[in-house]
């Protein structure tokens, strides 16, 4: 099978902005469906990239696959698609999730639940381990990660009625090539200037804390998860919530390391093979910067805000750059 791309699915959001589209813009070649043309200054919180959420999953965008959905592809091509493991275990579902996100405004304060939680208060569905990697940050954006003190469920509680809840949580000034591990529990909020790329589990499960008594698209009030997420906290401290990582050129330098993922970051200046022959899982590539052949089986080109899935059936994967490029390499195996 050749590398896969898929069609962006945009979610627009109170919060979001217009930085999505310009950076797909520099390099994209996906089309956008009819049925998610948007209007053009209409604010776009997310892209979903590569999506196995029922009533979200991703379309190929090119090539003989064209049209077909990621559920589609596992279901014809089982494990030579997705790996022995991962068919057997996650049946016709793609395991993880990929996004793009901009946030013109402040993201509420919010956790996810972990499996146990999530198989239990929502019909068998998965929890939500996610991670981000800053792409831009404007100067002096911060984001929230974890507790900055010791703090019980009742104090949670009484801080949230009464809009404190910031003042307990760890705020954490940002750079591009910042990245953080959110393993479910950590509460958490991305914050105004971040455009981040996130990996996560495949799960839509959000318990929304507080949300500076925002309006949503509909003029409404968004809901509150306040009672669920007292449960689904993880109020343990840590030593540090950025994690630590120095860039090597044309290395592969490990991000993130979970059950539920692997993350690497591949800067390049020249080619790069990978053997993948020891491997049963896919691979997904998601180009951040810069342009390059991405060759198997067959070879499709990936640009500037490009997601690929590589096949678990690919015995060796090589980039072809032109000029400097940067990619995020994750499996799940």
């Amino acid at each position: 099978m050749h590398p896969l791309k898929f069609i962006p699915i945009y979610k627009p959001t109170v919060w979001g902005g217009q930085k999505i589209k310009a950076y797909k813009a520099s390099g994209s070649t996906n089309p956008l469906p009819a049925e998610n043309k948007l209007d053009e200054m209409q604010p776009i919180g997310e892209s979903w990239e590569l999506s196995g959420v029922k009533g979200n999953e991703s379309v190929v965008s090119e090539g003989p696959l064209a049209g077909k959905t990621i559920k589609e592809l596992i279901a014809t091509y089982k494990a030579e698609l997705v790996g022995k493991v991962n068919y057997e275990r996650y049946g016709e579902e793609f395991p993880l999730l990929i996004k793009f996100i901009d946030a013109q405004s402040d993201l509420s304060i919010q956790v996810h639940p972990d499996d146990e939680m999530a198989g239990r208060r929502h019909n068998g569905s998965k929890g939500k381990t996610e991670m981000w990697y800053l792409l831009d940050a404007e100067e002096d954006t911060c984001l929230y990660s974890g507790f900055s003190q010791e703090i019980s469920p009742e104090e949670y509680e009484k801080r949230v009625l009464d809009g404190s809840i910031t003042e307990v949580l760890a705020r954490h000034q940002v750079t591009p090539g910042d990245v953080f591990f959110l393993p479910a529990g950590r509460v958490h909020a991305i914050c105004s200037g971040c455009f981040v790329a996130e990996i996560q589990q495949t799960s839509d499960i959000t318990y929304r804390i507080y949300d500076y008594g925002r309006l949503g698209l509909d003029g409404k009030p968004r809901q509150l998860h306040i009672e669920e997420a007292k449960e689904a906290i993880d109020y343990k401290l840590d030593a540090e919530y950025r994690s630590a990582y120095q860039p090597c050129l044309n290395q592969e330098v490990q991000l993130a390391s979970c059950p539920y993922f692997t993350t690497h970051l591949l800067e390049i200046d020249k080619p790069y093979q990978k053997n993948w022959s020891d491997s049963d899982g896919f691979l997904i590539v998601i180009c951040l910067s810069g342009k390059a052949t991405l060759k198997t089986d067959g070879s499709i080109q990936l640009s500037q805000g490009e997601t690929a899935l590589v096949p678990a059936s690919a015995e060796w994967i090589e980039f072809i750059p032109e000029g400097p490029a940067k990619f995020l390499l994750s499996h799940n195996l």
